[in-house]
């Protein structure tokens, strides 16, 4: 796995007023609050209200419910991704061209995400296939668009840490370890909901440009 924009992105995303780095030696891992406007936010779930569909996964280990969440790819010309987009390129600093397009999450009451990884497992089912156009998968960006009254978290369990719901709050991480290896510790859960319902942003960057 090639990890030459992963040392630059992290010291770019130090540097920005607001963004923390989460200390943990096993994980790239950053969090920041208010990253977009509530305004933004509420469009945004509107587009994903709107064309929302059942979530798929690329190896669900046979079990159906691994991922039960709905998801929305969301149109580039819509203004509010076009606001998105260009956020996410001055954040970290990544070429526009190896972004997947943003996607949209909804997790409805008793919906979750199971523990999981985002890049491909090497030498798996579904690696060459997913892989053999664009790449690994790098960089994750993820935004929380709502507040939840209960559940919804989002937990790294091999590094103990647990993230709550808030409008806005962006979380990012680099799916690869410093010698370029996927890193097992950014294993995370999107936790079932109890009441409410939770909306996410999610944009995943990859080693070559997207050519799907």
């Amino acid at each position: 796995m090639d990890d030459s924009n992963g040392g630059f992105v992290g010291a770019k995303l130090g540097k920005i007023a607001g963004i923390q780095r989460i200390p943990h030696p096993k994980i790239e891992l950053f969090q920041g609050k208010n990253f977009i406007t509530p305004q933004l936010c509420q469009a945004l779930i509107k587009l994903i209200d709107k064309d929302r569909r059942p979530s798929t996964i690329a190896d669900a280990n046979g079990d159906d419910y691994f991922r039960t969440s709905e998801t929305c790819d969301l149109d580039a010309a819509e203004p509010a991704v076009e606001q998105l987009e260009a956020l996410f390129a001055t954040l970290g600093g990544i070429d526009p061209m190896l972004g997947e397009p943003c996607q949209g999450q909804r997790y409805d009451i008793g919906q979750e995400f199971k523990p999981h990884t985002d890049y491909f497992t090497p030498g798996g089912p579904d690696y060459e296939q997913f892989c053999s156009v664009s790449g690994q998968r790098t960089w994750t960006f993820m935004i929380y668009l709502n507040a939840v009254e209960a559940g919804g978290a989002t937990r790294f369990k091999v590094i103990g840490k647990t993230f709550q719901p808030e409008p806005g709050k962006l979380l990012c991480w680099n799916n690869a370890r410093g010698d370029g290896s996927v890193n097992p510790a950014t294993l995370h859960h999107g936790m079932k909901v109890r009441k409410g319902v939770k909306y996410v942003i999610t944009k995943w960057y990859r080693e070559k440009p997207w050519g799907w």
